[in-house]
């Protein structure tokens, strides 16, 4: 049975456990340098506004971070992609480490991050400094507008834009949004699908704090979808990637109300093919309005 972890490390929006001290010293020392001085350049190379060097920065910076974590990456169908053209980047998404993984990708790259993430001490300064999209939660119309301006403002920059469809770290049964989609094909600009899984092995907050090195995460990239067929194919893609991501090592994560709890309001949707679970869902979110009747 592995030991409980002991020894607490401050990380950016909550905290995170170790198994021992010296994970607890790397993590400690890897923290002071990625989140003080290197993190303050990235902050001033973004308030400048210059942007080519901002990314060179943020590579070295999430390298650096991976190989601290000890990350075994794999990446799969680099030769999908066109480093000269501009994406609209649609990542299956199971942690916060996503962005670390997704910056081995050989784009330019600028985020659509939930609002909430802007209040964050440390990461908020971050994603304001670097002109992130914000997109808040709380109304799709309002929503899917953040998204259109950021994934303009990142075309215009001549940078791919990030969206995670799925827009939680649920598990794999959170079903895709369709505004990435619909963004593309506004921008007449192709998607990009990438199958992420392991990241949750790494770091599983707020699920849990623990951080774990050593963890085999795989990126694979299928094959862009033009932007005419954006919408029209965004269903049998959200197929596509999860049979990826469900046929090969490591897995992905799976959402279990049981142990990570039912997340009432907070937004999100279970995709129809895990019809169990979508079921389960839906009958307790039913339950919880006729609670709230009487």
């Amino acid at each position: 049975m592995t030991a409980e972890p002991r020894y607490p490390v401050a990380l950016s929006g909550g905290t995170a456990r170790v198994h021992d001290v010296p994970a607890w010293m790397r993590l400690s020392s890897t923290a002071l340098a990625l989140l003080g001085p290197l993190r303050w350049m990235l902050i001033v190379t973004g308030r400048l506004g210059r942007r080519r060097l901002l990314h060179r920065l943020e590579r070295i910076w999430a390298g650096a971070m991976l190989r601290s974590l000890g990350v075994r990456l794999e990446v799969l169908g680099l030769e999908r992609i066109d480093s000269r053209r501009r994406y609209v980047v649609v990542p299956l998404h199971e942690s916060l480490i996503d962005p670390l993984v997704l910056t081995r990708l050989p784009l330019d790259l600028s985020f659509a991050a939930r609002d909430e993430l802007f209040e964050w001490r440390l990461l908020g300064s971050y994603l304001r400094a670097t002109a992130q999209a914000s997109v808040s939660t709380n109304s799709a119309s309002s929503g899917y507008r953040a998204l259109l301006r950021g994934a303009q403002r990142a075309h215009e920059c001549g940078e791919s834009f990030v969206i995670f469809p799925q827009g939680s770290i649920l598990g794999i049964e959170a079903a895709f949004y369709p505004g990435a989609f619909q963004a593309a094909q506004r921008l007449d600009c192709p998607v990009l699908p990438i199958v992420i899984s392991g990241t949750h092995r790494v770091w599983e907050y707020p699920y849990g704090p623990t951080v774990r090195r050593r963890q085999l995460v795989r990126l694979e990239i299928l094959d862009p979808i033009p932007p005419t067929d954006a919408v029209a194919r965004m269903r049998s893609t959200e197929r596509e990637m999860k049979r990826a991501a469900l046929a090969t090592p490591p897995r992905p994560r799976r959402y279990r109300p049981d142990r990570d709890g039912w997340w009432d309001g907070y937004p999100y949707r279970i995709d129809r093919d895990f019809e169990d679970l979508a079921d389960r869902v839906a009958a307790h979110r039913a339950m919880q309005v006729a609670d709230e009747r009487t």
